[in-house]
């Protein structure tokens, strides 16, 4: 039963949790952020105690890797590469849209469609089936009234997230619900399991978020549309 530090800090919350195996043991989450810098160190540290209080030794540190603020994600993926790299222990990287959607995964039979928000109306988003099947690739979407036209008109979309409110009125789909998710690090806890389970481990040296990995190609065509707009 592998015990995980999980941290969360790819939006304006900031949040820890500890688990054993699914059992979430320790929590912690702020939403008065964005506040990483000075919040995440107080609440490593009281799980770390909580932890040393009870005889638990962690076998890794899971950490949500982006999609997100380029700023938090660099202050929870550095915190966890400190602690692996000083107790010896694996790191996993988990995506922040998979975090999300772990919220409703099984709880429902329409698609699930997180997003985070980018600023205007930018999101960067991804789409699931309601078993937590990836239906789509990570993408940066600039929302319009034409925003899941391509999906059937009898196919239920579930939009969660912190850039999920702002689309409601502007997506023109009778089919598409919003539902509120926080996230936080207690929503990490299954698939950084799973991730435990396969082996799946990040090099603590050299492995970046998913923000620089996934979308510094993308920042050339990014900066086209905004010029034409």
């Amino acid at each position: 039963m592998p015990v995980i530090l999980h941290i969360e800090t790819a939006t304006r919350n900031c949040s820890v949790a500890l688990s054993r195996d699914s059992e979430c043991l320790f929590s912690k989450l702020s939403q008065e952020g964005p506040s990483h810098a000075s919040r995440l160190g107080v609440f490593v540290d009281e799980a770390l105690q909580f932890a040393k209080s009870n005889d638990i030794q962690l076998d890794a540190v899971a950490v949500s890797c982006g999609p997100g603020s380029y700023t938090g994600l660099r202050i929870g993926v550095s915190m966890a590469k400190g602690l692996c790299y000083a107790l010896g222990i694996p790191l996993i990287f988990v995506p922040t849209l998979r975090v999300l959607m772990q919220a409703l995964k099984d709880k429902t039979d329409a698609y699930i469609c997180p997003m985070i928000d980018a600023r205007r109306m930018e999101v960067y988003t991804q789409m699931y089936d309601a078993q937590g099947n990836e239906l789509s690739p990570v993408q940066a979407m600039i929302v319009d009234e034409n925003s899941f036209s391509d999906l059937p008109e009898n196919q239920a979309v579930i939009i969660c997230g912190d850039g999920a409110a702002k689309c409601l009125p502007v997506i023109k789909k009778e089919n598409l619900q919003y539902e509120e998710v926080i996230l936080q690090a207690s929503l990490m806890i299954a698939p950084a399991l799973e991730a435990y389970q396969k082996a799946s481990f990040e090099d603590v040296a050299y492995s970046e978020p998913f923000y620089l990995k996934e979308f510094q190609a993308t920042i050339p065509t990014k900066l086209q549309q905004i010029i034409k707009a």
